[in-house]
């Protein structure tokens, strides 16, 4: 794995029960994860927006591991990225995650310590070519989801996604990967990312005001270096009110 940050954010929330900390992980890529649990062990759970599988490479051993491991370290919520929309060995994987102990949320929601936790999953069949198709689709699930009591965290690998089908539909924070931080990062603007092309606008941190955070994710597919991007993990620590 890439060299690795632990950054920690603190997000006031409203109508939570209690104080909650949650590891945000994407884009694992079926890379060694070891150090990555070492780091989280304190957390509530762990909600990981995508791409687990590396669709450029066969084989699943990695992700498989994280399956079996990574729940006795918290509880896992997953979404599904472009990797697992578009490899060969997601359907073999998906039986796989769901006899296991990780939540896979596929275009669906539950409550958790008094939160809800959703996932809208990839709709990509093309590269990185937004699904204009299924557009309506995804507001529908955004807005119904939106309608649930109490604070509400949406898992959704692509950042793209947000200003059409997210974006004023009352999530309170949503939380995307894909766009590796730029790849590379000059004057702390990144310079290309999937899905956004040259000097996207969502590549690492807060957008929105706060409603969308953007990880630059836990390891790197491309095969171009990053520079000025280490890898990272996100601790959230989401407070009621002002507290």
């Amino acid at each position: 794995m890439n060299r690795l940050e632990i950054n920690r954010v603190k997000i006031i929330g409203h109508d939570l029960p209690e104080t909650v900390k949650f590891a945000f992980f994407s884009d694992l890529h079926n890379a060694p994860f070891k150090d990555a649990l070492d780091a989280v062990k304190d957390v509530d759970a762990i909600l990981m927006s995508g791409d687990i599988l590396d669709r450029h490479r066969s084989g699943t051993e990695h992700a498989m591991q994280f399956l079996k491991e990574a729940p006795h370290t918290a509880p896992v919520f997953f979404s599904i990225g472009n990797h697992e929309s578009r490899s060969r060995e997601w359907k073999e994987f998906r039986i796989q995650m769901e006899n296991s102990c990780v939540t896979l949320l596929d275009d669906r929601f539950i409550s958790f310590k008094g939160l809800t936790l959703g996932g809208l999953s990839s709709r990509e069949r093309d590269s990185h070519q937004l699904p204009v198709s299924g557009f309506e689709a995804m507001r529908s699930f955004v807005d119904l989801m939106a309608e649930q009591k109490g604070y509400t965290i949406l898992l959704c690998h692509h950042p793209e996604y947000y200003p059409h089908v997210i974006a004023g539909h009352g999530i309170d924070l949503t939380l995307s990967g894909h766009a590796h931080g730029g790849q590379v990062r000059l004057f702390g603007q990144g310079v290309y990312a999937p899905g956004q092309g040259l000097f996207p606008k969502y590549t690492s941190g807060f957008y929105d005001n706060g409603h969308l955070l953007v990880s630059r994710g836990m390891t790197n597919s491309a095969k171009l270096p990053r520079f000025g991007n280490p890898c990272e993990i996100l601790i959230l620590d989401i407070h009621n009110g002002h507290t």
